[in-house]
């Protein structure tokens, strides 16, 4: 079975073809889909993504997204998109790095970052395929010029009072960037890290908390890498919620709805006394258990400085 977004995106492409929306029409919006169709805000985005690719609608200032001129889809294997050209006493911006990197955020926090090629970059900038590559020389380029652009978004805090105030602060700057940037703990890998300058940032921030407290260079790398690993992790969990909100058009709140006569007899046995008993949202409430994760790291940490016997060397 075929996920909701395609579902969706089937029946405007049908109604398209049939001419109930003609060139020029408005199609209903992405928070019109998620009302009619009962779906996710993110499937609705995701709706129009296919239909765009497909070449079936285009976005126009003033009108909405409105049924494209060619109403039809776009074959897998298409010649690069025509360029539009200007309108007559207007000049297209030119086209730079940070316009590129730009769109491409954009479209990875809309689609993910799968949607990103440099085809449909161009495509959104109304440039040639071939003029990206004056910028950027490959797709891995690109991602690299998208961490930059994501990374640098807000400064790095003031350097805190104390280590445990420091590795707090820059543990949330890093939540909060993956919680706007959904795509993007895929792309950060703590093994294999991103020569990125503004990533690096982010590290030599954390060992500059760390530094002063007597502890070896290699523990001070562990730590901060600890600590990367578990703000990475958790917003993993943000990302598969995410793309399962695409996938089935289901939020998570309407999913647990949906499973609680399931949950109600799973736990009505006398074999999970305790489990009945913890609250719901202890299970559900990812900030919250980001908080208590951070939280428990942190105590972990000071208990380590107290008792040196366990610091490797």
């Amino acid at each position: 079975m075929e996920p909701p977004y395609r579902q969706i995106a089937a029946e405007l492409r049908a109604g398209i073809a049939a001419g109930d929306l003609r060139p020029g029409d408005r199609v209903p919006s992405v928070r019109q889909i998620a009302q009619r169709w009962g779906v996710a805000t993110a499937t609705a985005n995701r709706v129009m993504a296919v239909l765009r690719d497909e070449g079936l609608v285009v976005t126009k200032v003033g009108a909405g997204t409105v049924v494209s001129d060619r109403a039809k889809p776009v074959p897998a294997k298409s010649p690069a998109p025509k360029v539009r050209p200007a309108r007559k006493g207007s000049l297209p911006p030119p086209l730079t790095l940070p316009r590129i990197r730009r769109q491409a955020v954009d479209i990875a926090d809309r689609e993910g970052l799968q949607a990103v090629t440099m085809r449909r970059v161009a495509a959104d900038l109304n440039v040639g395929p071939m003029s990206l590559y004056r910028h950027v020389a490959t797709k891995e380029d690109l991602l690299l010029a998208m961490i930059e652009e994501i990374a640098a978004e807000r400064p790095l805090p003031e350097p805190a009072a104390d280590w445990r105030r420091g590795l707090y602060a820059i543990a949330r700057l890093q939540w909060d960037l993956y919680r706007r940037h959904l795509w993007a703990a895929r792309a950060v890998s703590f093994t294999r890290p991103l020569l990125v300058p503004a990533l690096a940032a982010y590290t030599e921030w954390t060992l500059r908390a760390l530094d002063g407290l007597g502890l070896s260079p290699r523990t001070c790398a562990r730590e901060a890498l600890a600590l990367h690993a578990l703000v990475n992790t958790a917003a993993l969990a943000l990302a598969a919620e995410a793309d399962a909100e695409i996938e089935t058009g289901v939020s998570l709140d309407h999913w647990h709805r949906s499973q609680r006569p399931q949950t109600d007899t799973l736990l009505s046995a006398e074999d999970f006394p305790l489990l009945a008993a913890a609250p719901q949202d202890a299970f559900t409430d990812l900030e919250a258990l980001f908080d208590y994760t951070l939280a428990r790291h942190l105590d972990g940490f000071a208990a380590l400085l107290h008792d040196r016997r366990y610091i490797n060397p």
